[in-house]
């Protein structure tokens, strides 16, 4: 029994209970850990850290303790494995022995697939004459989705699936969506720039056979064909997609012609299925065919994919299986006797006579966006029939799966747009609008107890998308304010821990959309206390800083109005907490900044306010940065008191399990040594913190720590080690978007190549830095590195 034999196992059966695959990087580890590797040594050979292969090792073991019902871990992996296989070998075995006695049962055809033999040859004589991205075009309910799906499954082992809103308004930008593709399916962190964020993606593209589907795109389209002017970026992501030295192949659905004169892509317009599969279609449910009806029928709708299934699903619900009393009902009606929306409509105006509670069900499922979690689990259904007995809500899902009004597989609903449209064009307007996205926003918010995976993270941020659509603002934002557990056991707000999975831009996004619409200041001031840290990561200080002044502000006028009572309590301990963060945080981006003498006045306020209270959390953190300020400043003594009463902090073993929470904190008492010349205790608190940024994933720590420790490579002459530690410090600046961190090492790398005598490398990287602190608009920095560069 070897690795390959137990993956190819787990590929077998892990897809058909779980929905999922194993990605290339829990592959690798679990050949590595078979073999007795360790986390670093398979992160080096992976090329990612030592973080990011443990993160992925621990939902591979959560993943494979799922499928295999007891518990799995790294130490274990193998010998369970090999348990298990003995036992499964042994029962297949026995299994094969049996059936040799009996006919062999072929695999049967996918009764939802059929009559597109010629439209999958079509394709493949597309890409086999170089085609990458190709236009399935035609219109509502024809299958070219399907067509789409089944083709690139088939074909790819990984597809990236992007479903266009329905609505122009709700399309999300294609920055995002590139950000979670390299997020999710490679395990790579984005660029802040969208064009670092797509060469990333095309590096991708360019090692591995990868298929994409871009569903339903004519909402992004103008009258012309082209992309509208509010997401010019799909232009660029096609144009990656496009380029004829990518491995991936791209299928576009869509009812109206691409037409953007730049890109390189192919049309194939899906003819309907020929009543030979409309046949075959409706006798594979077990319906009487009568050939004339089926032969009008299938003329009437053009041989349209959707009205097939609809039309089979009515006849059997309806007319207990009797296609031609079916007809003689319906063909007189005129809205059935043209195209599919007309068909739809005149399904669901049945539907409203015939079972009310199912057509209000149906029309409210319209309020699900279908993007970022494009299918919805049945309890999302139960929570629209809120007007509806529990024992009644399996019967009246059925009856809508019975006529296909809903699409389902393995227990998730989603709507065909076609039919999307037109609930959501009926549900709007009704009273049941507002009361429906309400249920469902609940609905996520209730779904998700703990963020674990970006999954659960996007889940519980569709809550925000359903509040802002009914224009409750105020709940909007206490979506992203909810904290709660997530992978690295901090109890933090949502917004915090999309900001800390690197998820920057929709959390952007959904701040900046909201604070103009909110009247509950304490809100209002948490937001801009989390909006000023992610401009302050992508290297917007002045930004940054404005938003911690608003924080202050609100802060202070609502002090000013709660009276000293005991139910007050609270809001006045987190208001106060928010006035010390928010003024520790400004002085940390003057110390980006290099104002050092205003960085010192603010964390000694911090200290005033903070020190000996509920809050002396905050002073302890203001200590230790006013500690690094007064190494920078030419204060030793200060510096060093300062400092040694956090490092014995930190060192305590009562208090050593809370370092984890200080862990940003922890490589700033480093640097502070550095600077000071106590290597010793410098390296002892990087090594710690390393430890720490790599357990909870924290890239921005664990960068500033290797940088940390290249300065004292570089002051011990061991040149070699400290280039390593710069170099890798700056590759991971760079995949997070830390703007300002990175332009301090490759100052930091300056500094090593110039102590190495080698001109030409530091000027180089000296100049990387002053470009980088221009563009953040801090000029005492730029003053700094030219001074040294000549």
């Amino acid at each position: 029994m070897d690795a390959e034999a137990a993956l190819a196992w787990l590929d077998a059966i892990i897809p058909p209970q779980t929905g999922e695959r194993l990605s290339d990087l829990q592959k690798v580890i679990l050949v590595q850990v078979w073999l007795g590797r360790k986390y670093l040594d398979i992160a080096h050979a992976y090329g990612c850290t030592e973080g990011h292969a443990k993160d992925a090792g621990s939902q591979l073991w959560k993943l494979l303790s799922k499928v295999l019902r007891e518990k799995i871990t790294k130490s274990n992996c193998r010998a369970t494995l090999e348990r298990v296989l003995r036992k499964t070998t042994a029962i297949s075995s026995s299994l094969i022995d049996y059936s040799r006695s009996h006919q062999f049962t072929p695999k049967l055809e996918d009764s939802n697939f059929i009559g597109r033999t010629e439209a999958i040859a079509h394709l493949n004589t597309l890409v086999n004459q170089g085609s990458k991205v190709i236009v399935i075009q035609g219109e509502g309910g024809l299958g070219k989705t399907t067509l789409a799906q089944q083709y690139l499954h088939q074909e790819f082992d990984l597809v990236l699936e992007l479903l266009m809103a329905k609505e122009t308004q709700n399309i999300t930008p294609a920055e995002r969506v590139v950000e979670e593709w390299l997020k999710q399916d490679f395990d790579q962190e984005p660029g802040v720039e969208f064009g670092v964020t797509l060469g990333r993606l095309k590096r991708e593209l360019h090692n591995r056979r990868i298929g994409v589907l871009i569903d339903n795109l004519e909402p992004a389209l103008d009258q012309q064909g082209g992309l509208i002017a509010s997401h010019r970026n799909y232009v660029e992501l096609l144009r990656i997609l496009a380029d004829a030295r990518v491995q991936s192949v791209t299928l576009i659905t869509s009812r109206d012609r691409l037409c953007e004169p730049g890109l390189n892509v192919n049309h194939y317009r899906l003819p309907s299925l020929d009543q030979s599969a409309w046949q075959k279609f409706f006798s594979n449910r077990g319906l009487a065919i009568d050939s004339p009806t089926l032969q009008i029928m299938h003329r009437t709708y053009g041989g349209n994919a959707k009205a097939m299934g609809i039309l089979c699903g009515s006849i059997q619900e309806d007319f207990g299986g009797d296609m031609v009393l079916y007809w003689q009902e319906n063909h007189a009606d005129p809205l059935a006797a043209t195209d599919l929306k007309n068909l739809a409509v005149s399904q669901i105006n049945r539907l409203q006579t015939l079972d009310p509670q199912a057509y209000r069900l149906l029309c409210r499922f319209g309020c699900y966006r279908y993007q970022d979690i494009p299918t919805i689990p049945s309890p999302g259904l139960f929570c629209l029939l809120w007007d509806v007995p529990p024992d009644q809500h399996r019967q009246i899902i059925a009856s809508l799966r019975n006529r296909s009004l809903v699409e389902c597989d393995k227990g998730e609903y989603w709507l065909h747009p076609v039919i999307q449209k037109e609930a959501i064009a009926r549900l709007r307007p009704s009273d049941e609008w507002e009361i429906a996205n309400h249920k469902a926003a609940e609905f996520w918010t209730a779904s998700v107890k703990q963020i674990e995976t970006f999954k659960d993270a996007l889940q519980a941020l569709e809550a925000y998308y359903h509040y802002i659509e009914i224009h409750e603002f105020e709940l909007a934002g206490k979506v992203i304010l909810k904290s709660r557990n997530n992978q690295w056991q901090q109890f933090l707000p949502l917004g915090s821990t999309l900001y800390r999975m690197g998820l920057i831009q929709p959390i952007l996004t959904a701040i900046n959309q909201v604070v103009n619409n909110l009247e509950n200041d304490q809100n209002l001031s948490e937001l801009y206390n989390i909006l000023g840290d992610l401009y302050w990561i992508t290297g917007k200080i002045s930004q940054a800083i404005v938003c911690q002044e608003k924080t202050i502000t609100l802060v202070t006028q609502a002090l000013k109005s709660l009276v000293p009572q005991p139910e007050n309590k609270h809001p006045v301990y987190y208001l106060r907490m928010l006035e010390v963060d928010s003024l520790l945080s400004i002085g940390l981006y003057k110390i980006d900044l290099w104002e050092l003498e205003a960085a010192a006045n603010l964390f000694q306020q911090v200290i005033y306010l903070a020190q000996n209270t509920e809050h002396h959390r905050w002073a302890e953190k203001a200590s230790v940065c006013l500690a690094l300020v007064y190494s920078y400043l030419g204060f030793p003594d200060a510096s060093s008191a300062l400092a040694d009463i956090a490092y014995q902090n930190i060192t305590n073993e009562k208090l050593i399990e809370q370092t984890g929470r200080f862990v940003y904190f922890m490589q700033i008492l480093g640097q502070t040594y550095v600077n000071l010349g106590e290597f010793s205790q410098a390296n002892q608190i990087f090594h710690q913190a390393l430890t720490f940024a790599e357990e909870s994933h924290y890239m921005q720590v664990k960068a500033k720590t290797l940088n940390g420790l290249a300065e004292i490579n570089r002051q011990q002459a061991n040149f070699e080690l400290a280039l390593v530690h710069h170099r890798e410090a700056i590759e991971l600046l760079d995949k997070i978007g830390a703007k300002c961190d990175l332009a301090e090492a490759y100052y930091q790398l300056g500094l090593t190549y110039q102590k190495m005598a080698k001109p030409d490398e530091s000027k180089l990287n000296f100049n990387q830095g002053v470009q980088l602190f221009t563009e953040i608009k801090a000029p005492k920095q730029v003053e700094k590195i030219s001074t040294l560069r000549g």
